[in-house]
C-alpha cells in the first residue's frame, strides 16, 4: 500500500457519516484483492471486498454515525487487507472519525454548531530535552488541555510528532496544523513593517519549497481528524507563494479550512486565508472589526501574550463569545515556558533562558511565556484559564443555581453539582446534585440552601462543577469550573473596648503599654518602631508605605518604569512633615504624614490608633492629586524577621491573584508560606498578591506571629521573602539572595498585570489606579496567640 487518504463527513443532515477512501497500490498486483473493514470497538459495522487496483476509491454512508468532537472524540478502526493468492500480505490500520467541520454564512462550524476555540499554541519543548518530547510529556499535556479547558492547539510553527496528533484525536483536541514556514525577520525590523526582501513572498524561485512544505504536512497528518484547519505558516508576510499554499490546500482536501495570519499586514492577499486571524489585537479592535460587518469569522492565532506574571484582562476577549457569533475564540501565547535546565558557574542545576549559553544575539526571556512553567507544573495563569475556558458556566444566587451550558453536544450529566456553604471561611454545610441541562442552553436550579438567617457573619454560596466518574484525562470529582456568592448577616453588637492605656510622651518617641503589649511611636522614624506582644518585638524597622512592584515582564515591556518611576522614589524618599496626636480616656491615634518627592505637592498620612486590649489600627491614606501618572500600587508594607514565613488568610486563593485577574480564584481560608508564595517566573518579578483579604496570619512554624484583620474594606495582601526592591533587581530565581526576612504587604490596590501584548501594550485602562483618586488600607494588627 503506498497510500491511503480517509476523508470522513457527515451528511446534510449531521446524522450519517460518509467516508472517502483512496488507496494507493504499487507493486505486483496481480491476484491481490483488497479488503476494507470499518470496526466499532470489535464489531464491524461495515467491510466491502474487491479486486485490488493501482488506485481504489470507495464512497461509504454509514447511518447514525458515532461522531466525533472534541466533547465526544469517538473515533472507529479502519483496516485495509491485501490478500494475494489467498494469502494475507499485509494489513494497515488507521484509527477515524467521523466529523464535519464547514464555514457557513461567515461562522465556522463542527458538525453544524458555531464551534469556540478555546485553545492555546504550544512549542514541542521540553527542559530536560528540548525539543525532543516523549510520549509522556505529550500524555502530560493533553491531560493537560482537558483538565483546564482547553480544546484546541495550534502546533506553532510547524508540524508535531505523530504521536502528538493520535493523542488530540483520542482525546479530543482540535488542531491547527501549521506549515513549518516563517520568515519573521526578513519583513519586519524592531517592529516596523519593511518587506524589502520578504521570503517567500511571490518569488517564484520559493513556490516549490513552501508547496512541498505544505504537502508534506497534508500527506502525513490527512487521517487525523482532530486537524480540522491546516496553516500556511507564521508570521512570512504576504504574496503569491502563500495565496498558491492556500489553494493547494483546497484542491487535496476539502474537508479543512486553511488558516494565515500574515494578510493582515497586506490585504492585496486577502485570499489566502479563510478566516480573519490576528495576532494581540486588542478587544476593542476585535470589536470594532466585528461590528463592521465582516464575511470572515474571526480568530485570535495568538493572544494573551502570558509572559512572566501576565495573562491579565482575559475576561475582556471571552465575554466577545456571547456578543459577536463571528467571534470564534483563540489561541493563547503560550503553553509552555522555553528554559533548559543547566548547571551554571557555581554548580548548580538552574533554568537557563536565552543568553545564559552564551549565544549572541538573543531576546533573553522572551521565551519565557506560558500557562505552565517549563518543569510543567502550572503557574498561578492557568487557573485563570480554566475558569473563562469552561464550558459549564454556573451563576450561583439565593433560590439555586444559574447552569449555562455551553457545550455543543453533550448535556451535564456526566458532572456533579458539588455545593457548599461556609460562614466566614468555615464549611457548615455540603450537598451534591445533578442537574441534567441540555447543550447550549440555560438553566435555573433549585437548591435547599440552609436558613442562615439568625447566626452572623460572611457567607459563601459555592457551586463546584466536577467529574461525576473518572476519564481518560482525569479523576473522579475534578472540578471543571465553579461559582460562588458571598452574602453577610450583620451582627447587632458592637465591640466596646474598655480599660485604660498607660501613655508615656517622651521627647521622640510616644509609649503605650497594657496587658502583654507594648507599642512605641516615633516622632523621628515616622511610625512604630516597636510592637512587643507577651514580651516578643515584631517590628525590625519602621514600616513604611510603598507606591511600587516589583515590575512584571509586561512592564518592562510598556517602559512602565519611564512612565511611572515617579513612584519608585516616591515611596522610597517620602519626607516626614507632620505629626499628629490624639488621645483619649480609652484610645490614643497618632498620625504621621509624609510629603512625596514630586513635582506636585501630594502626601500619604499614616496613622496608628492603640486601645487597651492591645490592638493596633493601623490607617494609610493617600491623597489623590491631577496630572502624575497613574500608580502601580499603594499600600503599608512591613519586615518581619525571617522566622515569621507562614501565612494563613481568607481572602482570593489559593493562587495569587490581580484586579485583572480573579476570575479564576475562590474566596476562602488558605495557606502556605512565603517561599513557594513567590511563583518561579523566569525572571523575578510582582508575584503573591491577593485581593479581596478579610484578615491575614503571619507566623512562625508554631502559630506565633501577628493578625491583621481588614478594618470595612477588604485589602490586597503578599507575604514574601524579598521586598518588591530585591525582587527588581534579580534576573533569575537563583539570583536572589538567602531570605533574611519575610515581607508583608497590605495594599489598598495595585493595578493589573495585562497581558494583551509584552512589547509596548499597556494594561488596560479599567485596570489602573488614577493618580486623582484617594485610596485608603485600614486594618488592625493582634497577636494570633
Amino acid at each position: 500500500m503506498r497510500d491511503i487518504f480517509a476523508k470522513t463527513t457527515l451528511d446534510d443532515s449531521y446524522k450519517d457519516g460518509i467516508l472517502l477512501l483512496d488507496t494507493k497500490l504499487e507493486g505486483n498486483i496481480e491476484n491481490t484483492e483488497i479488503n476494507v473493514e470499518l470496526y466499532d470497538e470489535d464489531q464491524v459495522v461495515w467491510s466491502q471486498k474487491e479486486k485490488a487496483r493501482e488506485k481504489t476509491f470507495m464512497d461509504i454512508k454509514l447511518e447514525n454515525i458515532r461522531k466525533w468532537s472534541a466533547e465526544t472524540p469517538y473515533l472507529y478502526d479502519l483496516k485495509i487487507t491485501l490478500v494475494k493468492n489467498g494469502e494475507v500480505i499485509e494489513v494497515a490500520t488507521q484509527k477515524i472519525g467521523f466529523r464535519r467541520f464547514e464555514m457557513k454564512d461567515g461562522i465556522m462550524l463542527i458538525n453544524g454548531k458555531r464551534i469556540i476555540f478555546k485553545g492555546v499554541n504550544r512549542h514541542e519543548f521540553d527542559y530536560l530535552h528540548g525539543r525532543a518530547i516523549s510520549e509522556d510529556v505529550m500524555l502530560h499535556d493533553i491531560k493537560f488541555f482537558k483538565q483546564n479547558n482547553i480544546n484546541a492547539v495550534r502546533t506553532s510553527h510547524y508540524p508535531n510528532q505523530t504521536r502528538w496528533y493520535e493523542l488530540c484525536d483520542e482525546y479530543g483536541i482540535y488542531v491547527i496544523d501549521e506549515t513549518n514556514l516563517e520568515s519573521h525577520g526578513s519583513w519586519q525590523k524592531l517592529g516596523e513593517c519593511e518587506p524589502s526582501w520578504n521570503v517567500p513572498g511571490s518569488k517564484k524561485e520559493w513556490l516549490d519549497n513552501v508547496l512541498d512544505r505544505a504537502n508534506s504536512m497534508f500527506q502525513r497528518d490527512k487521517n487525523h481528524v482532530s486537524v480540522i484547519i491546516w496553516s500556511c505558516g507564521n508570521e512570512s508576510y504576504a504574496g503569491d507563494d502563500i495565496v498558491k499554499m492556500h489553494d493547494f490546500f483546497h484542491k487535496v482536501d476539502d474537508s479543512r479550512l486553511v488558516h494565515y495570519e500574515g494578510v493582515t499586514w497586506n490585504r492585496d492577499f486577502e485570499e489566502a486565508t479563510d478566516m480573519e486571524s490576528r495576532m494581540y489585537a486588542k478587544p476593542q479592535e476585535i470589536e470594532e472589526y466585528l461590528q463592521g460587518n465582516p464575511s470572515k469569522p474571526y480568530i485570535s492565532c495568538e493572544y494573551m501574550h502570558s509572559m512572566g506574571n501576565s495573562t491579565g484582562g482575559m475576561k475582556l476577549y471571552t465575554d466577545l463569545e456571547d456578543e459577536y457569533p463571528q467571534y470564534q475564540g483563540g489561541f493563547i501565547w503560550d503553553y509552555v515556558d522555553q528554559a533548559m535546565l543547566k548547571t551554571d558557574d557555581f554548580g548548580e542545576k538552574v533554568l537557563g533562558y536565552g543568553g545564559d549559553f552564551d549565544e549572541r544575539a538573543t531576546d533573553y526571556e522572551f521565551s519565557g511565556d506560558g500557562i505552565v512553567f517549563a518543569d510543567r507544573t502550572p503557574s498561578p495563569k492557568a487557573a485563570e484559564v480554566k475558569q473563562l475556558y469552561a464550558n459549564v458556566k454556573v451563576k450561583v444566587t439565593e433560590e439555586g443555581v444559574i447552569i449555562k451550558n455551553d457545550n455543543l453536544f453533550i448535556d451535564t450529566s456526566a458532572y456533579i453539582f458539588e455545593t457548599i456553604v461556609k460562614r466566614d471561611g468555615q464549611k457548615i454545610w455540603q450537598k451534591d446534585y445533578s442537574f441534567n441541562v441540555l447543550p447550549q442552553t440555560k438553566q435555573e436550579e433549585v437548591i435547599d440552601w440552609p436558613n442562615i438567617e439568625k447566626i452572623p457573619g460572611e457567607y459563601i454560596f459555592g457551586v463546584n462543577v466536577c467529574l461525576k466518574e473518572s476519564a481518560a484525562w482525569a479523576n473522579e470529582r475534578h472540578e471543571l469550573s465553579f461559582g460562588q456568592l458571598v452574602t453577610k448577616v450583620s451582627s447587632k453588637d458592637n465591640e466596646i473596648v474598655s480599660g485604660k492605656l498607660n501613655v508615656v510622651h517622651g521627647d521622640v518617641n510616644i509609649g503605650i503599654n497594657g496587658n502583654g503589649f507594648s507599642v512605641l511611636l516615633s516622632r523621628a522614624e515616622g511610625g512604630i518602631v516597636s510592637l512587643a506582644y507577651n514580651g516578643k518585638e515584631y517590628i525590625t524597622r519602621t514600616p513604611k508605605t510603598t507606591f511600587w512592584r516589583a515590575m512584571t515582564d509586561n512592564d518592562r515591556g510598556v517602559k512602565h518604569g519611564f512612565d511611572r518611576g515617579v513612584w519608585l522614589q516616591a515611596g522610597l524618599y517620602q519626607k516626614l512633615v507632620d505629626v499628629n496626636v490624639k488621645e483619649g480616656l480609652s484610645e490614643i491615634t497618632v498620625s504621621f504624614k509624609w510629603k512625596l518627592p514630586l513635582a506636585k505637592e501630594v502626601y500619604n498620612v499614616i496613622s496608628y490608633t492603640v486601645t487597651p486590649d492591645g490592638k493596633v489600627k493601623v490607617t494609610a491614606k493617600y491623597f489623590g492629586v491631577d496630572g502624575l501618572p497613574s500608580l502601580p500600587a499603594y499600600g503599608y508594607e512591613l519586615k518581619l524577621k525571617r522566622k515569621y514565613n507562614q501565612y494563613k488568610f481568607y481572602g482570593l486563593g489559593p493562587d495569587e491573584n490581580y484586579i485583572d485577574r480573579d476570575n479564576g480564584v475562590k474566596l476562602g481560608i488558605y495557606e502556605g508560606d512565603a517561599d513557594t508564595n513567590l511563583a518561579p517566573y523566569l525572571v523575578p518579578q510582582e508575584t503573591g498578591n491577593h485581593r479581596g483579604t478579610r484578615w491575614l496570619e503571619v507566623t512562625d512554624v508554631y502559630g506565633e506571629g501577628l493578625r491583621f484583620v481588614a478594618n470595612g474594606d477588604t485589602f490586597e495582601s503578599s507575604v514574601l521573602p524579598y521586598s518588591e526592591y530585591e525582587i527588581e533587581q534579580a534576573m533569575h530565581q537563583e539570583k536572589l539572595s538567602n531570605p533574611h526576612y519575610t515581607w508583608v504587604r497590605l495594599l489598598a490596590a495595585q493595578m493589573g498585570v495585562g497581558g494583551d501584548d509584552s512589547w509596548g501594550a499597556p494594561v488596560q485602562k479599567q485596570f489602573w489606579i488614577p493618580s486623582n483618586k484617594d485610596l485608603t488600607v485600614s486594618f488592625t494588627i493582634e497577636p494570633t496567640i
